[in-house]
């Protein structure tokens, strides 16, 4: 079986030791899921990273799916050295402020006001305040599994939780994503499994008149990727609008991938307010809170609360001026190609497990996706569609040992199951080939290894 010679990685990981904790400075890209150690990188080039021993491979993580051009996209990197010159903060009305703002305003079907921000935890913190500000009450509800950034109201049952601990479906048992979370910043959330939106409904006549917002992903991205089932997000629309509450839809992973306007304009359903980063910034820390004129202007004169030096660094915005306009250039033709990139891969995928025999789904919508391994005794689940079903059902030892072997073979991806993989417009169909190639090969090495 072919390895990855990563020495420099290793000596890397010695020394980070003792200065970071885990050696990185975030969990996910740490030691508890990469062995013997995480791979250190070096750079980017467009859809390929290339790490500190000089293994080069093809990039299904993208930064998490912020990178929506890829590595160091040429125009891109010459707009930032362009903004450069210009300072590196200014902290006042700018003119690439306005006019990405109207970009927005174009492109997007909820963003009749725009406040910018600088990550997708901060303008999710940004539209809860905004939501309780504007309505008058303190609790929202929420679905097991989703992610809207590591803020105290929102982490609670966003993780993998073994069988018994996440309670009856109908009557959710919230568990803190963290300790250092006091009982009372969960105290005004409430849970509901996604998929359902007879939970849901149940959920707000419990609490009539109390919820200030429903918050969703609109395809939930911390669990692979699971879409919303035919309707569901029409049905949030409907009962937020029955019990006089507001729907926030969290576009951080799936705004500027998924279509022009981001997931509501692709599923029809225009939310009250929403948020967007990751892909916004094309890998700098850019993000948006927008919404309906009346609710964002709760912002005017600090009625509700909403500060930051950094909001709107000229520098920053106009790199993100630049990937929009990329995006929407000869009518939105990139978000066609990245669809096609995505049906070949996805195929090409389902083809490889096919044939390896190994009980697996590969779930997406447009270029996000992700393999899911089934566990023994799941080989009959024809989909997965919400939290309990990941935990129940997805191996995740089986899909680590994968992704290790998919290194050996060139292809660079998270090993968490719970994340998923993302296309740029950088790949191409030679590309997407490799990835299928990669896959087949490490296949073949777990084939071996069960011998």
């Amino acid at each position: 079986m072919r390895t990855v010679e990563s020495p420099r990685s290793g000596e890397l990981f010695a020394r980070a030791e003792r200065v970071l904790v885990e050696g990185v400075s975030s969990p996910s890209r740490g030691p508890a899921h990469f062995s013997p150690y995480p791979l250190y990188m070096e750079r980017g080039e467009g859809a390929e990273i290339i790490d500190v021993d000089g293994n080069r491979f093809v990039d299904m993580m993208m930064a998490f799916g912020a990178l929506v051009h890829g590595h160091a996209h040429p125009r891109l990197v010459q707009v930032l050295q362009d903004a450069a010159t210009r300072g590196a903060l200014l902290a006042t009305g700018s003119e690439v402020e306005v006019e990405l703002a109207e970009r927005l305003h174009a492109a997007i079907p909820s963003a009749g006001r725009v406040r910018f921000a600088n990550t997708g935890t901060e303008a999710a913190m940004g539209a809860l305040r905004i939501a309780r500000g504007f309505t008058g009450r303190d609790k929202l509800l929420k679905f097991e599994g989703h992610y809207h950034g590591w803020a105290d109201a929102y982490s609670v049952s966003s993780n993998v939780l073994p069988g018994g601990v996440a309670g009856h479906r109908n009557a959710p048992v919230p568990v803190a994503d963290s300790s250092g979370i006091p009982a009372g910043a969960l105290g005004d959330t409430v849970l509901a499994p996604w998929n359902d939106a007879d939970a849901v409904e149940a959920a707000l006549r419990r609490h009539p008149g109390q919820i200030a917002a429903i918050v969703t992903e609109p395809v939930m991205a911390n669990m692979g990727v699971i879409p919303p089932a035919d309707g569901f997000l029409t049905d949030l629309r409907r009962l937020a609008d029955e019990h006089d509450t507001l729907l926030y839809i969290d576009e951080t992973v799936t705004g500027f991938r998924l279509g022009p306007g981001g997931a509501q304009q692709r599923f029809g359903v225009t939310p009250d307010i929403s948020t967007f980063g990751k892909g916004l910034g094309a890998g700098l820390p850019v993000a948006a809170i927008v919404g309906r004129e009346d609710i964002m202007d709760s912002l005017r004169a600090g009625r509700v609360l909403h500060y930051g030096t950094h909001n709107a660094n000229q520098i920053l915005l106009a790199v993100a001026l630049a990937s929009v306009d990329m995006l929407l250039a000869d009518d939105a033709a990139a978000f066609a190609v990245l669809e096609a990139r995505a049906e070949q891969l996805v195929r090409g995928l389902r083809e490889a497990l096919a044939a390896a025999g190994l009980p697996a789904l590969v779930q997406g919508v447009g270029p996000m996706l992700q393999v899911l391994f089934l566990r023994d005794g799941s080989e009959h689940v024809a989909a997965i569609t919400d939290a309990r079903d990941f935990a129940a059902h997805v191996d995740p030892v089986r899909f680590n040992r994968f992704v290790h072997r998919m290194f050996a073979h060139g292809v660079y991806l998270s090993p968490l199951p719970a994340l998923h993989s993302v296309l740029s417009t950088a790949h191409t169909e030679a590309h997407v080939q490799r990835i299928v190639e990669g896959a087949q090969g490490a296949l073949d090495d777990l084939a071996e290894t069960t011998r």
